[in-house]
């Protein structure tokens, strides 16, 4: 299991005396001891739980490495991205841009969706396997370039409208969704 993986992970990283790995694997086994009791899963919390856990981590040390940054404070910017170093191990290798660009463009040539409302019928199909992808925004613009590209909709209807964003967004939602992965 990933939280075993993670504890053995510490203890390895303590023996190491490694400060940054250690901070961010006690901080990531807080958080699965915190699921463990509030949820009353007793003694077990399923990988797919753990990595929506370490995702959340990784999101958080994101941003506060901007704020960091953005602050000047780029020592305390420099630690949160160690972390999120370490953090990255424990989660599914992102798919960029381009490869999300093309798992959306292959989706929509096999389904033949040549609309807007034909869109969900392709996010729909797509398959589990190829799900994983880049959490957040970078997902919905590869999306909505590539539903633009397709003649799904045209880049002013996302601005004026929310049918085609809703139709890239539901497209991004599916690629992006751990379930199956």
């Amino acid at each position: 299991m990933l939280a075993e993986q993670i504890s053995d992970d510490l203890k390895t990283a303590m023996k190491a005396r490694d400060k940054t790995a250690v901070a961010a694997l006690r901080m990531a086994l807080t958080r699965i001891k915190e699921t463990r009791v509030s949820s009353g899963h007793g003694a077990e919390v399923t990988d797919d739980e753990v990595r929506t856990l370490i995702a959340r981590e990784a999101k958080r040390r994101t941003e506060a490495a901007t704020a960091f940054a953005d602050a000047g404070r780029d020592e305390l910017a420099a630690k949160e991205q160690a972390e999120l170093q370490v953090l990255q191990r424990y989660l599914p290798r992102q798919l960029s841009d381009d490869e999300i660009t093309a798992v959306i463009d292959e989706t929509i040539a096999e389904t033949g969706a040549s609309s807007a409302s034909k869109s969900n019928a392709a996010s729909r199909s797509m398959p589990a396997s190829r799900a994983r992808s880049a959490l957040g925004s970078a997902a919905a613009r590869a999306a909505t370039r590539a539903t633009c590209r397709s003649g799904l909709s045209s880049p002013t209807n996302h601005i004026r409208t929310s049918v085609p964003t809703e139709s890239a967004s539901s497209m991004a939602a599916v690629i992006l969704s751990p379930k199956g992965v």
